[in-house]
């Protein structure tokens, strides 16, 4: 009797332990969303915006789990210079592939970031394009108008941002594309840079010369900006010029593995860069005019993308890294024009 006493006595304080148990359980704190930080370039953020909410829902509707999407936005470069020094981001979308190539030269990503997604990594392209004021009051077309004595013209610094570089780039090669020489492209880039009264920092910030503070006649700017002019300052401030001929761009995209092995966010990371290239994606960046590389997405949107004649870095460049040390290194040629400009 004693015997059985005894042993109901353990069983009952091993069920009471069972139960506390299973109650601390289910009362325990779900565990907290995993946090991305994505640095990206100035003129993207709204695009970013809209996109963040669709993977953050798409995630938690395959997963059942929660993730935050933290954003910083400033000049291409200047963002990778921030992420080497070490401000601890998990991915980078950049609007240039020498940021990425910048970062991985500094062991950051991977040095086979393009192998790691499809299409060399690139889920976006664009083009440069004017913005001018509306009614278009100095009746500029091409890119010769840019060179007129009485025009002023606000670009970003090549030296600080993606943006720039593209800009000074396409000024160049569209003279060599009309068959003209590196010399002549040379000397249409001097008189371009002696009509610009300000060099901006990136992409919004010149936007903001050219928007808010009123400076200048033509912005030289991604296809992208149009519509984010829009939405930021309204319909009717500038009309979208679209020149006969213009550069290439591509939107490059890499998981920071340095900061991805640090958190253990390396599958969110992934998982956050792969969801660019989904047809929901595609058409969120179609919407802010940023060209899918979805063929039939692209082909959808038709008409939001008039036809240019673009070409590519590589065609008169080489590549963007070469391009890089010859027109943008310090005492390249970027500084020399810039200067004599001045």
């Amino acid at each position: 009797m004693k015997r059985s006493n005894a042993f109901r006595m353990i069983l009952s304080t091993l069920l009471l332990a069972l139960a506390a148990a299973g109650g601390a359980r289910a009362q325990a704190p779900a565990a907290e969303a995993v946090t991305l930080l994505n640095v990206s370039y100035d003129v993207a953020r709204e695009f970013y915006k809209d996109y963040n909410a669709a993977f953050v829902a798409d995630y938690k509707k395959r997963t059942g789990r929660d993730i935050k999407i933290d954003q910083s936005h400033a000049g291409s470069s200047a963002q990778a210079r921030a992420v080497a020094d070490g401000l601890e981001a998990d991915v980078v979308t950049m609007n240039t592939t020498t940021d990425v190539d910048f970062l991985a030269d500094k062991g950051v990503v991977d040095k086979n970031w393009r192998q790691r997604f499809p299409n060399n990594a690139v889920p976006t392209t664009s083009t440069m394009l004017f913005l001018v004021r509306n009614g278009n009051p100095k009746n500029i077309r091409d890119w010769d108008d840019l060179i007129r004595p009485d025009v002023k013209v606000i670009v970003v610094n090549p030296k600080t941002g993606g943006n720039g570089r593209m800009a000074y780039l396409a000024a160049w090669g569209q003279v060599r594309e009309r068959g003209g020489s590196d010399a002549q492209a040379a000397e249409f880039v001097r008189k371009l840079y002696q009509n610009v009264p300000t060099l901006a920092r990136g992409g919004r910030d010149a936007t903001g010369i050219f928007l808010q503070r009123g400076i200048g006649d033509v912005l030289v700017t991604f296809e992208s900006e149009v519509i984010s002019v829009e939405r930021e300052f309204g319909a009717g401030k500038v009309e979208a010029i679209h020149p006969a001929i213009s550069l290439l761009t591509e939107n490059p995209v890499a998981v920071v593995e340095r900061t991805t092995a640090k958190k253990g966010t390396a599958t969110q990371a992934r998982a956050y860069l792969d969801y660019l290239y989904s047809d929901a994606a595609q058409e969120i960046a179609a919407r802010h005019g940023l060209r899918p590389v979805n063929a039939a997405i692209l082909k959808r949107h038709s008409g939001a993308f008039k036809p240019i004649q673009l070409f590519a870095v590589e065609k008169y460049f080489g590549s963007l890294g070469q391009a890089q040390k010859t027109h943008f290194s310090d005492g390249g040629q970027f500084d020399q024009l810039y200067t004599a400009g001045k």
